[in-house]
């Protein structure tokens, strides 16, 4: 039985900032209808809550940022709080563009702030050289645990903070619209999927997911995975779905 084509798509991100996105040259090149809706956004802790850590700042030489958002919210918490001490730490960063984007905070100084090429990992030498420092991990409550267990193997004096949450949008103006593919990159959308369609029957719509851990989740859902990535000739999400595209929107 011939598979139908893919006529539209729906992304579970926000809309990309600029016209530039991949993503519009698949909707061009295979005359496909894109639309972007994150399943999923963050809710802050408040400092009430955070104060239940008994977390004291102050004793802080260092931080680990993993994404904007973490640097967002530890900013956000540090000023709340009404700290003044911010200008004395040292960041360690897994990307450069979370590095850069500190500008928007504190003055840069390269010797101040260290960053890796996307993986924890990368900051192992810097991580070893500084290991007098103590640590404060800011991150959600989706924060992958392998994470801190791999600092602790490194005996790296740190505590980790959850001063945000990632939850489940309301996605009920979504009920009668059909989409031929949705694509995801996390568990917690598949969650926030079931969670606003406990109903869902997947039938003839194609499900790309991005990373093992949204694949598996897509599996334990009990849904079918019909494109993953990255995959060695694939290594990104829309490098996946056009290769899809190729074998099943055949001219």
């Amino acid at each position: 039985m011939a598979v139908a084509k893919v006529k539209s798509i729906l992304v579970s991100q926000p809309k990309p900032e600029t016209e530039k996105s991949p993503y519009y040259d698949l909707a061009k090149s295979y005359n496909v209808k894109i639309d972007f809706r994150s399943f999923i956004h963050l809710e802050p802790i408040e400092v009430t809550d955070f104060r239940k850590y008994k977390l004291n700042l102050n004793d802080y030489t260092a931080i680990i940022l993993t994404s904007r958002n973490a640097a967002d919210h530890f900013f956000r918490i540090f000023k709340e709080m009404r700290l003044s001490h911010v200008d004395n730490l040292k960041f360690f960063c897994t990307t450069e563009s979370t590095a850069y984007y500190l500008q928007k905070y504190i003055t840069y100084r390269k010797r101040k702030i260290f960053f890796g090429n996307g993986s924890l990992t990368d900051l192992s030498d810097y991580l070893k050289k500084n290991k007098k420092e103590k640590f404060l991990f800011p991150c959600s409550d989706t924060a992958s645990p392998e994470m801190f267990g791999y600092l602790t193997e490194l005996k790296i004096d740190f505590d980790k903070a959850i001063l945000y949450k990632t939850v489940c949008s309301d996605l009920s103006d979504l009920a009668n619209i059909k989409y031929d593919m949705l694509v995801f990159f996390s568990p917690t959308s598949i969650k926030s999927l079931m969670k606003n369609f406990p109903k869902f029957k997947q039938n003839s719509t194609r499900i790309a997911a991005f990373g093992n851990k949204t694949s598996k989740a897509i599996e334990e859902a009990g849904l079918r995975l019909d494109i993953a990535a990255p995959v060695p000739e694939s290594p990104s999400m829309t490098m996946s779905i056009e290769s899809y595209l190729k074998q099943h929107n055949k001219r």
